[in-house]
């Protein structure tokens, strides 16, 4: 269907060299779509970029600290020299700080905020001209479960992504007559190398998460994949301003 082409287009999705962002990286490849994996580890990036390579896609991989002004404009200004344009924006970069708020220090607030939420909204505002200037264009701010529930070992994580959903709707609704859709996704839990350093310091995740979640099994990164490419397509024209969990039916146990 051709609301699920992307071939032409050129997709810029951050923290995509694992995890979740590798995950919509291959899917968005696999549809068509020229990758820049925009993330902070070269190596990682590389093989990022050489496996999106092997799937046919045209791929590059950008450094960029997602929390820097500086930084994220010229990521964007990069890829709009490289190809002309930008179409899709995953915002997708990521990190936490376990602790109780009380233990919390303000600079480690300041990260997670910066990193998770910020960097969003620098990205959003810095592709915002081109896709206004080529007639639209798709942005996908990932979220979390943690966006519906509270967690009392992950406040600044919680407030981040909690955060990215309002940032969506509020973006949705500023941006939908210049053809910019912005949709959140929340995935449950996924097996990524955040998760994984998650289950060392929280022993009973593990357990907890597998009896919560009806389809018995923790996500990977490439469940992921269909969703972005839906959000990313025509398919989505008319899909604005929402926060969709991929979670394995995680939030819809009481």
């Amino acid at each position: 269907m051709s609301g699920f082409d992307l071939k032409g287009r050129v997709a810029v999705v951050t923290g995509g060299n694992g995890g979740i962002g590798l995950g919509m990286a291959r899917g968005l490849a696999a549809a068509g779509a020229a990758i820049v994996v925009a993330a902070r580890n070269r190596e990682k990036s590389h093989r990022a970029v050489t496996e999106l390579t092997s799937l046919g896609a045209e791929a590059v991989a950008t450094e960029v600290d997602v929390a820097d002004e500086a930084s994220v404009n010229a990521l964007v200004a990069s890829t709009k020299e490289r190809w002309g344009r930008l179409d899709i924006l995953v915002n997708n970069a990521g990190i936490n700080i376990r602790k109780p708020l009380q233990d919390l220090t303000l600079a480690e607030w300041r990260q997670v905020l910066d990193t998770n939420l910020t960097s969003a909204f620098l990205a959003s505002r810095a592709a915002y001209p081109i896709m206004k200037g080529q007639g639209g264009g798709k942005i996908i701010n990932i979220g979390s479960m943690m966006s519906i529930f509270g967690s009392s070992y992950a406040p600044a994580y919680s407030a981040s992504k909690g955060g990215i959903v309002q940032l969506t709707k509020a973006l949705a609704t500023a941006w939908a007559r210049d053809h910019i859709q912005v949709n959140a996704v929340l995935p449950g839990w996924i097996d990524t190398e955040l998760t994984v350093q998650a289950r060392h310091q929280v022993p009973w995740l593990h357990d907890n998460v597998l009896a919560r979640t009806p389809t018995g099994r923790w996500g990977v990164g490439d469940d992921l994949a269909g969703i972005a490419v839906f959000l990313a397509g025509g398919a989505s024209d008319f899909v604005t301003g929402t926060a969709i969990p991929v979670d394995g039916g995680y939030s819809s146990q009481g």
